[in-house]
């Protein structure tokens, strides 16, 4: 199976792609979308679903894993954040790709044990478990993340772009 794992951000939106199962994955790519800061918000969700559409049709993925809408102290960001993963749904759902949603703390606990842990504790633990001697940075190792939770949880897709 073939796993898209997306860590939404109007300013750096991380993709990862793993293939296998939870007993054998591979990490295949990894990668940051960072639109200009300097663009409007209708901008950069543009350059982020550009280039997912772009990973999308490159690599193939069979489901595209995300992390759950959270609660967000600033309602601006939070707002942001939706608009960015709404990008990310659109670019699946166009394409037929099924999509999960998982909680921080779900994709935590996936690849650290621990749902809390740190971002350098999340990257340590998937630059481990993939042998990554290119450590991921923290956007990567999180989308990375994403899709082992997946892989791990060996969910079936049940977001909106589900196959019937």
């Amino acid at each position: 199976m073939i796993v898209l794992g997306v860590d939404p951000s109007t300013v750096a939106t991380g993709w990862g792609v793993l293939d296998g199962d939870s007993r054998r994955a591979r990490a295949v790519a990894f990668d940051v979308i960072r639109p200009s800061t300097r663009l409007p918000l209708p901008s950069r969700l543009q350059v982020i679903h550009e280039g997912l559409v772009e990973v999308i049709e490159t690599y193939g993925p069979d489901v595209l894993a995300i992390e759950s809408a959270f609660h967000h102290r600033n309602a601006k960001t939070a707002l942001a954040l939706g608009q960015v993963r709404g990008v990310v749904l659109l670019a699946a759902t166009q394409r037929e790709i099924p999509f999960d949603e998982y909680s921080a703390m779900e994709i935590k606990r996936s690849a650290v044990g621990y749902g809390a842990a740190g971002k350098d504790q999340v990257v340590h633990m998937i630059a481990r478990i993939f042998g990554l001697s290119n450590v991921p940075n923290s956007d990567e190792a999180d989308a990375l993340a994403t899709a082992w939770c997946h892989l791990s949880r060996a969910a079936r897709p049940t977001g909106i772009g589900s196959s019937p």
